[in-house]
């Protein structure tokens, strides 16, 4: 579940049943098909059961008031990294990343509030409630500052804050594929309709929640009308994995949670990076995908990448100590799609910080 366009379209998507399945392709008969599905399920590598681990707690920490968040740390060195996933994502995001960045530094992941194994937090779960729970993590498990922090889409937006509010407790920032702002200046009509989709993606959350409150979410065989609130199976996955993220996204938080956190998205996207948005004195890497829209339309395609242009751009003028990268045969997900452009970020930024720090 992730930002701006890519959200809007699965919400569109599910709002007009578009989702496609084995029983709507009629492209070969039956017993071709079947044959067809053996042959794949048997060419497929076997799950990675290393990943595992990501189907129970690791370190559940108390931040006080009977809230715990479950955090992930990995690794030896300094300055410690940590991780902030995209909208909706857990720390599971950062399972390609999180070991290479652990080579040459301590580095932590984390669930936030309603997401994974960690704890409901109050609503509203807007921007600065994750903030707060940020610096609340950081201290209660004793994280040493400054550190390094790396946020993929939404991410980014908590990273940049938390630095504009406690500057000396972040000696870096990578920010993966930051999500456009602004796009109303590029399309007046694109953001008109994302408005318009909003109240219809908010109605499909809602009834995603009623189902988490009175059980059917959790039931072996979804009811249709909730079939678009879980995905299928990962095949990467084990069976154990699957049912572990099948069981934290049954559960009502989890929908409260995207719920809150969806309605703040617009206003917080709808400008462009503010002009007073400073982050001198420390490295600023803009990780850029370069596949970041595929299947857009074309009208749509050209606001998105002029929008995603002037906010890229924004954000490397945020710090004298600021270069940005685009990463080739990446979607938006970067973290999954190119795992190592992270931890080389990290590595750079670091090196940038050397080099500043001897003139």
């Amino acid at each position: 579940m992730i930002d701006t366009f890519a959200m809007r379209t699965v919400a569109a998507c599910a709002l007009a049943g578009l989702w496609l399945s084995l029983a709507s392709v009629r492209a070969e008969p039956a017993p071709a098909k079947a044959a067809a599905a053996a042959s794949k399920a048997a060419a497929r590598p076997a799950p990675d059961t290393d990943l595992d681990i990501y189907a129970a707690a690791d370190q559940r920490v108390d931040i006080g008031e009977g809230r715990r968040l479950n955090l992930r740390c990995t690794g030896r060195g300094e300055p410690t990294v940590l991780l902030e996933a995209g909208f909706g994502a857990d720390s599971l995001a950062w399972a390609k990343s999180q070991p290479q960045i652990a080579v040459q530094y301590r580095v932590c992941s984390y669930d936030r509030a309603g997401l994974g194994y960690s704890d409901a937090g109050p609503l509203p779960r807007d921007l600065a409630a994750d903030v707060a729970d940020l610096h609340a993590l950081i201290d209660a498990a004793d994280l040493r500052t400054p550190l390094v922090l790396v946020g993929h889409s939404y991410g980014s937006q908590i990273a940049r804050r938390f630095d504009e509010l406690y500057p000396k407790q972040v000696a870096a920032l990578v920010l993966v594929d930051p999500p456009e702002q602004n796009v109303g200046e590029f399309s007046p009509s694109y953001a008109k309709a994302e408005a318009q989709i909003a109240p219809k993606m908010l109605a499909l959350y809602r009834a995603c929640e009623r189902g988490a409150k009175d059980g059917r979410l959790g039931a072996a065989k979804l009811p249709a009308s909730l079939r678009n609130c879980l995905r299928g199976p990962n095949p990467d996955y084990s069976d154990k994995l699957n049912a572990a993220i099948r069981a934290w996204r049954s559960k009502p938080a989890f929908w409260e949670t995207m719920i809150s956190g969806s309605q703040d998205r617009l206003s917080m996207y709808g400008s462009a990076v503010p002009k007073t948005e400073r982050h001198d004195g420390k490295p600023v890497i803009v990780l850029s995908a370069d596949q970041p829209y595929t299947g857009a339309p074309p009208t749509d395609l050209q606001a998105l990448t002029a929008a995603r242009e002037q906010t890229h751009l924004a954000l490397i003028a945020t710090s004298r100590l600021a270069k940005r990268v685009t990463i080739a045969n990446s979607s938006h997900d970067i973290p999954g799609d190119q795992p190592a452009a992270p931890a080389i970020a990290v590595f750079e930024a670091m090196e940038m910080r050397k080099r500043a720090a001897e003139r």
